[in-house]
């Protein structure tokens, strides 16, 4: 088996930190109400507030940043998920914390999207769905490892902990993709208005349709995991640090099932 270059698997570092910053705040979620003085319902809603913000500034970045070239963008992308992380871990009261997550998510959409781009222009055409698999591999793992590691963290040391040291990896991230990740292209040679037509194709709003409402019944109860697992079924942290690792072993084989034929198919046409 052919080894993958560095620079694919600095990009799965990325992807790694990027998720651990989306999921890590379920795990705590009782933590962050009690210090921020809010009820944990409205500290649900930095979890919410993080997906809208991806949601709605994601394709805002990307037409800011079209004419820039791809490992430009992408450390860029990294310094304002390095910035919104560091806000939280200093993060004084709730309106604070939550301009940290609307930061944080900018960068959220964008890195997958061009990380995918970077990643299977690294290794030759066959080899191309399975570059990708890796890069989108730091997501799964940091559900597995990054979530329960940083649950752990922050019942110990307090929340701010786990996103500064979520902050730290970012770090490591922008300084490998800045001397390691090669800068081959200038910008993307089409138009904006090119890339646009694809909205008028009645697949792709299906495609959004189906994944908005298969994460919506997924992260309506996730959010609240916390909570729930210590108030009504009586978990202690350790135990819930234990059913973060269950669930993100569940999450990945998922992915391992499902993303593998889809990317393949992807890539084929």
């Amino acid at each position: 088996m052919k080894k993958y270059p560095l620079p694919i698997w600095i990009l799965v570092i990325g992807a790694f930190a990027i998720g651990m910053t989306e999921f890590v705040i379920m795990g705590l979620l009782t933590e962050v109400a009690a210090d921020l003085n809010v009820s944990v319902s409205k500290a649900g809603q930095l979890i919410s507030i993080y997906a809208l913000s991806v949601a709605v500034g994601g394709p805002i970045i990307v037409l800011l940043t079209y004419r820039l070239k791809r490992k430009t963008t992408l450390l860029l992308l990294l310094l304002i998920f390095i910035l919104g992380n560091i806000v939280a871990s200093v993060a004084g009261n709730y309106s604070v914390m939550m301009l940290s997550r609307v930061v944080t998510a900018l960068a959220h959409g964008s890195f997958f999207g061009l990380g995918a781009i970077i990643a299977t222009s690294l290794v030759e055409p066959k080899r191309q769905a399975s570059a990708m698999a890796l890069m989108f591999s730091g997501l799964a793992v940091s559900n597995i490892i990054g979530v329960p590691f940083g649950t752990i963290i922050g019942q110990q040391w307090g929340w701010r902990a786990s996103f500064a040291i979520i902050a730290v990896i970012g770090v490591i991230a922008f300084l490998g993709i800045l001397f390691f990740v090669p800068n081959k292209n200038t910008h993307p040679t089409g138009s904006v208005r090119k890339e646009l037509s694809i909205l008028k194709t009645g697949k792709l709003w299906m495609s959004l349709l189906i994944s908005t409402f298969s994460f919506s019944s997924v992260f309506a109860f996730f959010t609240y995991i916390s909570p729930v697992l210590r108030e009504v079924s009586g978990y202690h942290d350790l135990g819930v640090a234990v059913i973060l690792v269950i669930f993100g072993v569940g999450v990945t084989i998922g992915n391992l099932v499902g993303d593998g034929l889809r990317i393949g198919i992807w890539i084929k046409g």
